[in-house]
């Protein structure tokens, strides 16, 4: 279970056995009469991750007793499960993806980010990654890479509440990067398929932009991009991605810079997942993301296409030199995923990814070599 909405019924009280739920990110228990007060406090105003411990402590007002058999049922079915999944093992293995990770300690030239203090008031958690060994270049692939990155901002993202996801041509990106923060009428970007701007003029056109567009389409709501604008309201500074020479390549929640657009000839990736919520959720949306890019890449090697036209629209990812009429199996090319270090200003280590704990949430469709 990874989702879970039971919002607006008749709930009295929430089972603990819902903390036994390992995979169980996106839930929302809200506008129950809770007979637990305290948890119906916690359910309108925190993560789920919180909500699930508070019921695997036991809530307040139970006893030991009642907890030690919740925890004697919780290792039973733990037990079980084992059993379960040992007789899937060997089955599932076959069918795994593959992706190799490559340490900083192993990169001659890895990519760092730096976080200015400014960040933490703003939009304080990043993710970054590059991905090598992805084809995008047969038919349809790029373009079925974009619906990902639709459905993933949609449903992981939370419709971009959550965390936003960007993507990057690597050979146009001089490192070392900074995570930085701006006015609004200073920060300046060049937006996918627009020309250069002031973060503050952008908004406000997007705003006549989808105003625009709702009373053409006689909308309720507005729909797209311009849904996510409100994100930023009340923001004294936005936060910002900025390259060795200046050039702002990405502008989070919103857009990706022109400079750094990805096309079918792109070969390295540069991955960032941003949120203004928590870090675990970076990590399990970029868990998510090299997942899809993983199904995705041997869905075009196993699907023989012709190549498209190098005009289309930008994407997320790009090719490797792999001839998609050949007749090779997909294991054989795993995906490489490169560490990359964020660290604040000082050059202290604030998050590395991929670490030893990431990619557990998607390790039961996908094998990876440390």
């Amino acid at each position: 279970l990874q989702s879970l909405d039971v919002a607006n019924n008749q709930l009295r009280e929430l089972p603990a056995a819902l903390a036994d739920c390992p995979r169980l990110k996106e839930a929302n228990f809200r506008g129950n009469q809770l007979k637990d007060k305290r948890l119906e406090k916690m359910v309108n105003g925190c993560q789920t991750k919180a909500i699930l411990e508070y019921l695997r402590a036991g809530g307040r007002g139970k006893g030991k007793a009642e907890s030690a058999r919740e925890e004697a049922r919780k290792k039973k079915r733990e037990k079980q499960q084992k059993k379960d999944d040992g007789e899937q093992d060997e089955l599932e293995e076959a069918s795994k993806l593959l992706v190799k990770v490559l340490h900083v300690s192993d990169n001659p030239a890895p990519l760092v980010v730096k976080a200015s203090l400014g960040v933490k008031d703003v939009r304080p958690f990043i993710v970054c990654c590059v991905l090598k060994g992805v084809n995008l270049k047969p038919g349809n692939a790029l373009k079925r890479f974009l619906s990902v990155q639709t459905k993933l901002h949609e449903d992981i993202c939370e419709k971009r509440t959550a965390a936003t996801i960007a993507t990057h041509d690597l050979q146009l990106i001089k490192g070392p990067l900074i995570y930085d923060v701006q006015p609004p009428d200073e920060l300046k970007v060049t937006p996918l398929g627009r020309k250069e701007i002031k973060a503050k003029d952008l908004l406000r056109q997007l705003q006549l932009e989808a105003e625009e567009q709702r009373k053409q389409k006689k909308r309720q709501n507005v729909s797209g991009l311009h849904k996510y604008l409100q994100l930023l309201d009340g923001k004294d500074n936005y936060p910002c991605l900025v390259d060795a020479e200046g050039v702002v390549i990405s502008f989070p929640p919103i857009t990706n810079s022109e400079k750094t657009k990805i096309r079918k000839d792109t070969r390295d990736l540069f991955l960032e997942v941003t949120s203004d919520t928590s870090l675990q959720i970076c990590k399990d949306v970029m868990d998510t993301l090299i997942l899809k890019i993983a199904e995705l890449n041997r869905f075009t090697l196993e699907n023989k296409e012709d190549s498209g036209s190098d005009n289309e629209s930008d994407a997320l990812c790009g090719p490797v030199n792999l001839n998609p009429s050949q007749n090779v199996q997909p294991m054989n090319f795993p995906l490489v995923v490169e560490q990359v270090r964020v660290v604040d200003t000082d050059g202290n280590l604030k998050v590395l990814y991929p670490s030893k704990t990431d990619l557990t949430t998607v390790s039961s469709l996908l094998t990876v070599i440390r």
